[in-house]
């Protein structure tokens, strides 16, 4: 593709921020429309935000007290594991991401790439290093969207169990049909069903509560796990084996990511108010409740469910098999939009990328990541076929994740808040001890399960690693040889070169000199259109771009322009959509009407590009099977013309 391998696009440090404006009521009308909006949005945060760790209550304690763990459901202990949940609910994600992490956004948008890009200085020596966290994150966020919808849905319909032993052997069936058609549906987009996401997870938090009141009331002790004493004793009465057992409690956290994840779609008031009015108090309570149900019965094998009498646990499974889905949809929509801003900032090939909704923001569909993620999380549930085989899997991608945003919220602090290093290094040594407490505690269950997630994330770090370094070796390949656009008009005025009827649009990746692609058609047709217009577009280490600066025109003589429109990471480009704003700056063109040249190159792995011969075939493999420019740029297919070439690498 010459110039169209690399989409016409680049990727160009971040810019200065805009400012952030207060939020005013003009009036009481106006101030009660903003309450209605901040219920609103609250309310949708349930079924969004709330999802995944909303339904940890299913598995947390039930994993925690597995039989392979030798913990006794005695008090002291049970004091001691309700202590260490409740404190980790509060350190983790009240505390670090309700409270700072979520402080880091980028022109109001979050997630690990958002936060990457706010700490990304071109050229400073920590650059790659950085860098490399953040693909590490990146890959250990969609394992976990591999292992959510796993362990919800089967964490849900392994409560059948309680309802009767004939259910045993069809728990994985069920959990399979539920997650096929879960896939099967992402194509029609969550814009419709959304709605009821919200008032759904309303009911599930409410249930939560209910439920788990009775057994406080009947054994109050259970409220004294509150004391952060009762977790220093667990940890001195059980020693190096209590250690471990977070490796299991950091179950109860999975799903704070999402939190920082989705900030961009609801604002940090709406996260916040959903988890301290209702949300974290459901959390606790259940927890508490579930904690009081084994001092009273002795029942561990499923304590979630319980809390219930033994009618109305096929109710509660539904309710919970429901809850599962909106958690695993969550965590599936947020792998789409991941997978989106790593095309954007060029770390991997051009994906079909489908938008869902014609109004809501960020309902996209990535049928790839779709398909793998399916089949992931079927041989995941084939494989482990119990939440306890997959509970090892799962603490640990979500624990690297969080320390990897740890670290990353240090350079925040020190660029962006202004914090000295004597204020922001205890800062980060406090929740770093939580975080790799959790994560080596973590590292005991890698040959339980825990080695998919590492297996996911180095894989996906070597794929974006290499596609990167490939289109930056690339470019400066075929940059070498870039012919300078002053000489070219030069040229063509001396021998009055023949001009044509009509518009031509050459895709390039550099926003100076000459594409190839345009040197190629000249070399073959010998004639230039009246109009000449050379497209680039750039993508911004920002999420999106607003204003004038959107888009820039120059008018270069000769019926020659050069068009620079700059994206943010989380926007998908369209030319047509660009020709038509350009004639806001008096370059009038009907995208219907002009003629789009596109340059396709064969590459093969057979130059002396410093890289490792494996990973061209890698880079090659990738390039072969991406997405063509004329679909990802929305081009009129029938208006394309593409001039192809061989180039090694």
């Amino acid at each position: 593709m010459f110039d169209g391998l690399f989409g016409a696009s680049t990727v160009r440090p971040k810019v200065d921020r805009e400012p952030v404006l207060p939020e005013t009521g003009v009036d009481g009308m106006a101030t009660e429309t903003q309450e209605h909006s901040l219920r609103k949005l609250s309310l949708a945060a349930l079924g969004v935000v709330y999802g995944d760790i909303g339904t940890s209550p299913l598995y947390s304690i039930k994993e925690v007290f597995r039989p392979e763990h030798g913990l006794s459901p005695d008090h002291a202990t049970l004091l001691g594991v309700l202590s260490l949940i409740f404190w980790s609910l509060t350190l983790v994600v009240s505390v670090k991401y309700l409270l700072f992490v979520m402080r880091a956004d980028n022109r109001g948008d979050g997630g690990i790439m958002a936060l990457l890009s706010l700490v990304m200085i071109p050229r400073a020596r920590w650059a790659a290093t950085l860098v490399s966290l953040g693909l590490i994150g990146t890959g250990l966020l969609l394992a976990d969207g591999c292992i959510t919808p796993a362990i919800s849905v089967m964490g849900a319909v392994e409560g059948l169990e309680m309802a009767s032993r004939a259910f045993s052997h069809l728990v994985v069936p069920i959990t399979i049909v539920v997650l096929v058609l879960l896939f099967a549906v992402q194509r029609r987009g969550t814009a419709g069903i959304g709605a009821i996401f919200g008032p759904v997870m309303l009911v599930w938090f409410s249930v939560l509560i209910l439920i788990g009141v009775p057994w406080i009331v009947r054994e109050p002790s259970v409220l004294s796990a509150v004391n952060p004493v009762h977790a220093f004793r667990f940890f001195a009465d059980h020693g190096f084996h209590g250690f471990l057992i977070l490796g299991a409690v950091v179950l109860c956290i999975t799903g704070a990511e999402a939190l920082y994840a989705d900030m961009g779609h609801f604002g940090r008031k709406p996260i916040r108010l959903a988890w301290f009015v209702l949300v974290g108090p459901a959390l606790v309570v259940n927890y508490f409740g579930q904690g009081a149900a084994i001092l009273s019965r002795g029942e561990v094998s499923h304590p979630f469910f319980a809390l219930v009498s033994p009618q109305f646990v096929v109710p509660l499974v539904i309710l919970s098999t429901a809850a599962a889905v909106i958690a695993s949809q969550a965590l599936i929509s947020g792998s789409f939009s991941l997978a989106q801003q790593a095309v954007q900032l060029g770390y991997l090939p051009r994906l079909t990328i489908v938008h869902t909704s014609a109004t809501m923001r960020g309902q996209i569909y990535v049928p790839q990541v779709n398909w793998l993620l399916m089949v992931a999380c079927l041989g995941l549930v084939l494989v482990m076929r119990s939440t306890s085989g997959l509970a090892g899997a799962y603490g640990l991608s979500v624990m690297g994740t969080m320390t990897i945003t740890t670290i990353l919220l240090y350079r925040v602090a020190r660029l962006h808040w202004g914090w000295s290093r004597a204020r922001a290094i205890p800062f980060t040594l406090l929740f770093l001890t939580v975080d790799l407490s959790f994560l080596i505690a973590g590292t005991a269950k890698v040959s339980q399960g825990g080695w998919f997630p590492l297996l996911v994330g180095v894989g996906l770090f070597v794929v974006m690693t290499t596609w990167k370094r490939g289109r930056s070796l690339l470019y400066e390949r075929l940059q070498a040889s870039t012919y300078p656009i002053e000489k070219l008009l030069d040229e063509m005025e001396r021998e009055k070169i023949v001009r044509v009827p009509g518009t031509a649009v050459f895709l390039t990746s550099g926003a100076e000199g000459v594409p190839l692609v345009l040197l190629h058609h000249f070399k073959h047709n010998k004639v230039f259109h009246e109009k000449v217009v050379l497209l680039t577009v750039q993508t911004e280490m920002v999420p999106r771009i607003r204003g004038e600066g959107q888009l820039t025109v120059q008018n270069l003589g000769q019926g020659f322009y050069r068009v620079v429109s700059r994206l943010g990471f989380m926007e998908q480009p369209s030319v047509p959509g660009i020709l038509i704003a350009c004639e806001r700056h008096g370059l009038k063109i009907h995208p219907l009407d002009a003629s789009y040249y596109l340059g396709r190159v064969t590459l093969l792995p057979t130059g002396s590009a410093p890289l490792a011969r494996w990973r061209k075939r890698i880079f090659v493999f990738l390039s072969r099977n991406a997405r063509t420019a004329t679909a990802y740029f929305g081009i009129p297919a029938n208006r394309v013309v593409e001039l192809g070439a061989q180039v090694e690498i």
